[in-house]
């Protein structure tokens, strides 16, 4: 089974990395850039096929490592 943990900042966290996305993608001439927010994706994948098991693992596993719960929101989905 694979997965797929979605990590982003949460709104009105500062986002530097994703303010120099968009100058960049400004520089380049992309034109209708209003923002960017930056983030992670992790791809697993997972031996079972209990899908409820695995989403509370992974949940655990974002809330004590591939987050920072703090600053940063996340979004588990089983593929």
């Amino acid at each position: 089974m694979k997965a797929r943990v979605t990590v982003t900042l949460k709104t009105g966290i500062l986002d530097p990395q994703g303010k120099a996305i968009e100058g960049a993608l400004k520089s380049l001439g992309v034109d209708g850039i209003a923002s960017v927010r930056q983030g992670k994706v992790f791809d697993i994948e997972l031996a079972g096929a209990d899908k409820a098991k695995a989403e509370a693992a992974l949940k655990d596993a974002a809330d004590k490592l591939l987050a920072n719960t703090v600053i940063e929101n996340y979004r588990v989905e089983i593929v």
